[in-house]
């Protein structure tokens, strides 16, 4: 009777948390389903002008001269962030109207990364219509609602783990007279999409254990970075507590930076340099964000302070373990890290879980005493004989 209760309590585990979560996922999987070709989708849709056909060892524009151009198209603004990328021949600057304005707020102005010609200037996100690609994006990450959305959708990843973990428990003993995989074809509508469920669910656990698991710790970004800001940050500006930060016209030569950045840690690539602020990074220093040149490494980021005054390398900041973890969690989570095919496989296996999701619903709105409950009372009436 032990086991059959023990049954009965993971029966209840899993019929509630699934039924919780179920139109949620529901939704994560649809918005998630083109965000994991969102590089492609992007280069499909856009109509930016092409860039400028030069040799592939072609030099870098002077960060400095693409700074520069920035500050005149738009005087009133501060500079943020200059991002280099490495999969296409771009630089993009980030602008905001005042030091205290929202990311939504960010102005960016995209260059050509070889000529430093702007290509094309993007509106806030505050002001711009979304897009197919952000509204999928919003959805899929908070429901619009920020950080409040971020949190709860954070929450039903566990639901979702918790579901998953009780279907496993249940799968033995409720599939113990049938063969592994077996779907009963010659019995009812229901029957049938239930063994399809079981078989479906089983196959794609590891996946979705994966999935909902680094789902979760993407959804736990703003306040895992808000930690490291107010604890290891804030120890490292120790020093120059109560100094003044930085006017624009006292920064040191930020393509300086960049270059020094470079040398000093051959076996990294600068991507991008946070100016100095008081939200994200140190308001005495450029933040210089390196990763990787492998594979493996090229997913696992490590800041780079600056001074901002000097130009002198200040320290090589050692992420946390959680901030390690949110970095790996991250291209598993799209499935990102291993090219085309495996995105493909992303894809089909977040279409298995919309099966899965959606018969699980059927199931439960049909439903009558369910297989499961006659299955319980089956082993209460074994163990009563006992």
């Amino acid at each position: 009777m032990a086991t059959v209760r023990s049954l009965r309590r993971w029966a209840f585990v899993h019929k509630w948390t699934s039924l919780a979560c179920t139109v949620f996922l529901l939704i994560l999987c649809l918005t998630g389903l083109p965000l994991i070709f969102r590089e492609e989708l992007r280069e499909l849709l856009s109509d930016d002008p092409p860039y400028a056909v030069l040799p592939a060892d072609a030099p870098l524009a002077n960060l400095d001269s693409v700074v520069e151009t920035a500050r005149r198209r738009h005087p009133d603004h501060l500079v943020w962030f200059v991002f280099v990328d490495d999969d296409e021949p771009q630089i993009l600057v980030g602008l905001l109207p005042s030091a205290t304005a929202l990311p939504a707020e960010a102005r960016r102005i995209k260059f050509d990364a070889r000529t430093g010609e702007v290509l094309k200037e993007i509106e806030p996100a505050a002001r711009r219509p979304f897009d197919f690609l952000d509204l999928m994006l919003r959805l899929h990450k908070d429901l619009f609602a920020d950080l409040p959305g971020e949190l709860f959708l954070g929450f039903i990843g566990l639901l979702f783990i918790a579901s998953l973990v009780s279907g496993v428990a249940l799968y033995g003993p409720f599939t113990k007279k049938l063969g592994f995989g077996a779907v009963r074809r010659d019995r009812s509508r229901r029957v049938k999409w239930l063994d399809l469920h079981n078989l479906l669910g089983v196959v794609t656990l590891a996946w979705a254990l994966v999935v909902g698991l680094t789902g979760v710790m993407n959804e736990l970004a703003t306040p895992l970075f808000q930690i490291f800001q107010r604890t290891d940050v804030q120890a490292m500006l120790q020093p120059y507590r109560g100094q003044p930060p930085p006017a624009p016209a006292d920064l040191a030569s930020v393509q300086d930076a960049y270059a020094l950045v470079q040398r000093t840690m051959p076996e990294r690539r600068p991507t991008s340099v946070v100016f100095p602020n008081d939200r994200i990074g140190s308001p005495h220093h450029y933040l210089v964000w390196t990763k990787g040149s492998s594979p493996l490494t090229a997913r696992l980021f490590t800041p780079v302070l600056v001074d901002a005054r000097t130009g002198a390398l200040t320290a090589a900041v050692q992420m946390p373990w959680y901030l390690r973890a949110l970095e790996v969690s991250r291209p598993l989570h799209f499935g990102d890290y291993g090219g085309l095919p495996l995105k493909i496989i992303w894809a089909l296996l977040d279409l298995v879980t919309i099966v899965v999701l959606a018969s699980g619903l059927y199931l439960w709105l049909s439903r009558r005493r369910s297989p499961l409950e006659a299955r319980l009372a089956e082993l209460e009436s074994a163990a009563d004989g006992a």
